[in-house]
Protein backbone atom coordinates (compact mmCIF):
# COMPACT_ATOMS: atom_id res chain seq x y z
CA UNK A 1 0.00 0.00 0.00
CA UNK A 2 1.58 3.45 -0.73
CA UNK A 3 1.50 5.92 1.46
CA UNK A 4 -0.96 8.56 1.62
CA UNK A 5 0.85 11.33 -0.30
CA UNK A 6 0.96 9.11 -3.05
CA UNK A 7 -2.63 8.09 -2.84
CA UNK A 8 -3.14 11.89 -2.89
CA UNK A 9 -1.13 12.08 -6.13
CA UNK A 10 -3.26 8.94 -7.82
CA UNK A 11 -6.35 10.57 -6.70
CA UNK A 12 -5.27 13.55 -8.52
CA UNK A 13 -4.64 12.13 -11.11
CA UNK A 14 -7.84 10.14 -11.60
CA UNK A 15 -9.65 12.85 -11.10
CA UNK A 16 -7.75 14.89 -14.11
CA UNK A 17 -8.36 12.04 -16.09
CA UNK A 18 -12.21 12.33 -15.01
CA UNK A 19 -11.98 16.24 -16.30
CA UNK A 20 -10.82 15.07 -19.46
CA UNK A 21 -12.57 12.39 -20.42
CA UNK A 22 -16.13 14.61 -19.24
CA UNK A 23 -14.97 17.15 -21.75
CA UNK A 24 -13.86 14.82 -24.79
CA UNK A 25 -17.85 12.57 -24.01
CA UNK A 26 -19.07 16.69 -23.99
CA UNK A 27 -17.35 17.01 -27.50
CA UNK A 28 -18.45 13.84 -28.68
CA UNK A 29 -22.38 14.03 -27.93
CA UNK A 30 -22.98 17.71 -28.06
CA UNK A 31 -25.32 19.68 -30.13
CA UNK A 32 -23.91 21.89 -32.75
CA UNK A 33 -24.80 25.04 -31.71
CA UNK A 34 -27.22 27.56 -33.81
CA UNK A 35 -25.67 30.94 -34.93
CA UNK A 36 -28.03 33.91 -35.84
CA UNK A 37 -28.23 33.72 -39.63
CA UNK A 38 -27.23 30.79 -40.35
CA UNK A 39 -30.07 28.36 -40.62
CA UNK A 40 -29.37 24.53 -40.38
CA UNK A 41 -32.17 22.49 -40.19
CA UNK A 42 -31.50 19.17 -38.00
CA UNK A 43 -32.50 17.47 -35.08
CA UNK A 44 -31.21 15.17 -32.39
CA UNK A 45 -32.66 12.10 -31.51
CA UNK A 46 -34.49 11.40 -28.42
CA UNK A 47 -31.42 8.20 -27.94
CA UNK A 48 -28.78 10.86 -28.36
CA UNK A 49 -30.21 13.04 -25.39
CA UNK A 50 -30.69 10.16 -23.13
CA UNK A 51 -27.08 9.27 -23.76
CA UNK A 52 -25.99 12.69 -22.80
CA UNK A 53 -27.70 13.28 -19.48
CA UNK A 54 -26.61 9.49 -18.75
CA UNK A 55 -22.49 10.64 -19.21
CA UNK A 56 -22.99 13.97 -17.40
CA UNK A 57 -24.98 11.74 -14.27
CA UNK A 58 -21.84 9.42 -14.52
CA UNK A 59 -19.10 12.28 -14.84
CA UNK A 60 -20.57 14.05 -12.29
CA UNK A 61 -20.97 11.14 -9.99
CA UNK A 62 -17.07 10.04 -10.49
CA UNK A 63 -15.52 13.90 -10.08
CA UNK A 64 -17.45 14.33 -7.39
CA UNK A 65 -16.54 10.55 -5.73
CA UNK A 66 -13.29 11.63 -6.12
CA UNK A 67 -13.25 15.28 -5.23
CA UNK A 68 -14.44 13.65 -1.75
CA UNK A 69 -11.77 11.04 -1.94
CA UNK A 70 -9.34 13.95 -2.43
CA UNK A 71 -10.67 15.82 0.73
CA UNK A 72 -10.60 12.88 3.11
CA UNK A 73 -6.44 11.97 1.81
CA UNK A 74 -5.74 16.02 2.82
CA UNK A 75 -7.27 15.74 6.36
CA UNK A 76 -5.40 12.60 6.72
CA UNK A 77 -2.26 14.23 6.14
CA UNK A 78 -0.10 15.01 9.23
CA UNK A 79 -1.12 19.34 10.12
CA UNK A 80 2.03 21.82 10.90
CA UNK A 81 0.19 21.49 14.42
CA UNK A 82 1.25 17.83 15.11
CA UNK A 83 4.48 18.60 17.12
CA UNK A 84 7.70 16.71 16.43
CA UNK A 85 7.08 14.90 19.69
CA UNK A 86 3.92 13.38 18.69
CA UNK A 87 5.21 12.28 15.30
CA UNK A 88 8.84 10.75 17.99
CA UNK A 89 6.10 8.72 19.74
CA UNK A 90 4.21 7.63 16.67
CA UNK A 91 7.84 6.66 15.41
CA UNK A 92 8.65 4.42 18.34
CA UNK A 93 5.58 2.57 18.58
CA UNK A 94 5.94 1.85 15.52
CA UNK A 95 9.08 0.38 15.52
CA UNK A 96 8.05 -1.48 18.75
CA UNK A 97 5.45 -2.73 16.58
CA UNK A 98 7.82 -3.45 14.17
CA UNK A 99 10.45 -5.24 16.76
CA UNK A 100 7.42 -7.50 17.98
CA UNK A 101 6.53 -8.81 14.33
CA UNK A 102 10.14 -9.36 13.60
CA UNK A 103 10.49 -11.46 17.06
CA UNK A 104 7.21 -13.56 15.58
CA UNK A 105 8.44 -14.08 12.32
CA UNK A 106 11.66 -15.55 13.12
CA UNK A 107 10.00 -17.65 15.49
CA UNK A 108 7.77 -18.54 12.64
CA UNK A 109 10.92 -19.25 10.69
CA UNK A 110 12.76 -21.09 12.99
CA UNK A 111 9.90 -23.49 13.76
CA UNK A 112 9.40 -24.09 10.18
CA UNK A 113 13.24 -25.07 9.67
CA UNK A 114 12.20 -27.87 12.75
CA UNK A 115 9.43 -29.01 10.52
CA UNK A 116 11.52 -29.13 7.56
CA UNK A 117 13.73 -31.22 9.12
CA UNK A 118 11.42 -33.68 10.49
CA UNK A 119 10.04 -34.04 6.94
CA UNK A 120 13.63 -34.50 4.84
CA UNK A 121 14.52 -36.82 7.65
CA UNK A 122 10.95 -38.91 7.17
CA UNK A 123 11.29 -38.77 3.45
CA UNK A 124 14.60 -39.97 3.51
CA UNK A 125 13.32 -43.29 5.66
CA UNK A 126 10.88 -43.25 2.89
CA UNK A 127 13.06 -43.25 0.15
CA UNK A 128 15.25 -45.85 2.16
CA UNK A 129 12.39 -48.37 3.11
CA UNK A 130 11.39 -47.89 -0.61
CA UNK A 131 15.42 -49.04 -2.10
CA UNK A 132 15.28 -51.74 0.33
CA UNK A 133 11.92 -53.25 -1.04
CA UNK A 134 13.08 -53.31 -4.57
CA UNK A 135 16.26 -55.61 -3.60
CA UNK A 136 14.55 -58.01 -0.60
CA UNK A 137 18.12 -60.02 0.09
CA UNK A 138 19.32 -57.37 1.63
CA UNK A 139 16.85 -57.17 4.09
CA UNK A 140 17.58 -61.02 4.72
CA UNK A 141 21.30 -60.44 4.80
CA UNK A 142 20.59 -57.58 7.51
CA UNK A 143 18.65 -59.96 9.82
CA UNK A 144 20.81 -62.75 9.31
CA UNK A 145 23.88 -62.07 11.97
CA UNK A 146 26.84 -64.07 10.94
CA UNK A 147 28.44 -66.82 13.42
CA UNK A 148 31.83 -66.37 14.87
Amino acid sequence: MADRLTQLQDTINQQAEHFCNSIGVLQQFSSPSKFPGFDRSGSQTPQQQQNQEDYAMLFATLISRCAKDIDTLIESLPSEESSTELQVQSLKRLEAENKEAAEQLEEVVRQGEILLEKIQGALSDIAQSQLDMQNPQLILNKDIKPQL
